[in-house]
């Protein structure tokens, strides 16, 4: 049970050996790129948050020289000294005079932001006394207020502040400092930051790193695909051939190629099939040999037999003789049934199921449903004794039949439900062995399902009993389809 809800956790991962090791690489170079990506970064942060103090530091020291100035300066001089610096243009700050501090919302603080209002706060204090009564804030450029009358900065004239509050098409916050210098009286100085931290908005990773990690991860793909692609053709070579070989096909020996490992396993594999194809071959001199060596005793203790005058003697000897030559003839059938030498072709089962159906479809003894998809690549004869036995029983012991296709990409499977009485559970295995009856059974050898079997197993398949809950036997075949 556990295996089969694990399955699923596993489907969408790819199959094959170039898809699992391109999967692997991509997420160890991802996982690398990202982690150095991850300190690059941190790195750069650490480094501009320096300089973002450092640039913070000398404009502080700019805006504390322009309020000295200011302060040092008559109080009915301020005002005209306003007004000429405006129409000439205004300076790196823009400065006005207000009875009282405006009132504006701040912008929430970041890292940067904080950074720089400590920097501010720690310099304007230092330069013009600890207890001066300084307010600094970063504002947005909508809600920037510059007068008493709290005029927004578009209702201005662009030469009074423009110039120095506005980085078009960028709208980024300005920095407002707010120093209280009389009773009535409060210095108002608005700036940008300098470049590059105008926007003291976090830098993300460059497009440029972003583009050498995307080139580094798929020349790495390419070459581990080309790698692993160049090592596994003999791998599929060899897979090919053992299935070949399985199905009884004359397989050429397989040249080296790829590791030393592949290498090793081709070798192995060439002197295998040198192996089976000498223990087949010696297997069908035997047997040729032991048929005719049983035959000829066989005939020879037949006409000694009709010497005895003895009629129940000769009865008796008969019926041994019957018997022993059954035996032969038996075991000589399955060997001839089950070492079928023809050539792997494409199948189309539906053309074989139909023309073996064919003569109980008009009586209504077999009904057929479903089709085969695609040909079915194996030994055709074989297929056809295989499907022709598994038939021949259901109609024979279970007198009807009802044939199901099921097939797919990954095999076809042929379901044949009859309904005769079935097989005992404990003996359902002992059906496929050779001689074996059921109680009552007397027709035949009782070779058809041991054949049938090791037709399937021959082609990678399988054949399987089940008993019906509403009666009858289900025997399934299945053939798994291999890669072509």
């Amino acid at each position: 049970m556990s295996v089969r809800s694990a399955e699923p956790r596993w489907r969408l991962l790819p199959r094959s050996l170039l898809g699992r090791m391109l999967l692997l690489t991509l997420l160890v170079v991802l996982l690398a790129q990202g982690l150095s990506s991850l300190i690059w970064v941190a790195q750069l942060r650490a480094s501009q948050i320096q300089g973002l103090q450092a640039s913070a530091g000398s404009l502080a020291h700019s805006m504390s020289a322009s309020v000295s100035y200011f302060r040092s300066l008559p109080v009915a001089y301020r005002p005209m000294v306003l007004d000429q610096l405006r129409s000439m243009g205004g300076t790196r700050f823009f400065v006005s005079l207000n009875d009282k501090p405006l009132d504006m919302p701040s912008l929430p603080l970041t890292a940067r932001k904080k950074a720089v209002i400590e920097v501010f706060d720690e310099v304007l204090h230092e330069r013009l006394g600890k207890q001066m009564d300084i307010s600094v804030a970063f504002v947005s450029p909508q809600e920037l207020r510059l007068f008493n009358s709290g005029l927004k900065l578009d209702e201005l004239p662009r030469s009074w502040a423009h110039y120095s509050l506005t980085l078009e098409p960028l709208n980024p916050p300005v920095l407002v400092t707010q120093i209280r210098l009389g009773e009535h009286e409060w210095l108002y100085i608005a700036s940008l930051m300098p470049e590059p931290y105008t926007s003291l908005e976090a830098e993300r990773l460059p497009r440029q790193q972003v583009g050498f990690i995307a080139l580094t991860t798929a020349l790495l793909l390419l070459f581990i695909g080309l790698l692993v692609h160049w090592q596994t053709r003999p791998l599929k070579r060899l897979a090919h051939a053992a299935r070949d070989l399985s199905l009884g096909a004359d397989v050429a020996p397989l040249a080296g190629g790829g590791g030393s490992e592949v290498v090793e396993v081709s070798r192995a594999f060439n002197s295998m099939r040198e192996r089976i194809s000498r223990y087949l071959t010696e297997r069908s001199q035997l047997f040729s040999a032991i048929s005719h060596d049983l035959r000829t005793p066989i005939t020879r203790l037949r006409l000694r037999v009709e010497l005895l005058e003895d009629e129940q003697a000769q009865r008796t000897f008969n019926r041994d003789l019957d018997e022993l030559e059954l035996l032969v003839k038996g075991a000589l059938q399955c060997v001839k049934d089950t070492d079928i030498h023809e050539n792997i072709e494409p199948i189309d089962l539906n053309q074989v199921l139909e023309m073996l159906a064919e003569p109980y479809l008009r009586d209504g003894r077999i009904t057929l449903e479903g089709r085969a998809l695609t040909p079915y690549l194996g030994k055709s004869l074989a297929l056809r004794r295989c499907i022709g036995n598994l038939i021949d029983n259901a109609i024979k012991y279970g007198e009807r039949a009802h044939l199901r296709i099921l097939d797919s990409a990954s095999g076809f499977v042929l379901q044949v439900d009859d309904q005769g009485p079935g097989v005992p559970q404990q003996q359902l295995e002992h059906v496929f062995e050779p001689h074996f009856r059921l109680a009552g059974q007397q027709q035949g050898y009782g070779l058809g399902l041991g054949i049938a079997r090791n037709i399937a197993h021959s082609h990678g398949g399988e054949v399987s009993l089940l008993n019906l809950r509403q009666g009858g036997l289900r025997v399934t075949l299945s053939l798994p389809r291999g890669q072509p």
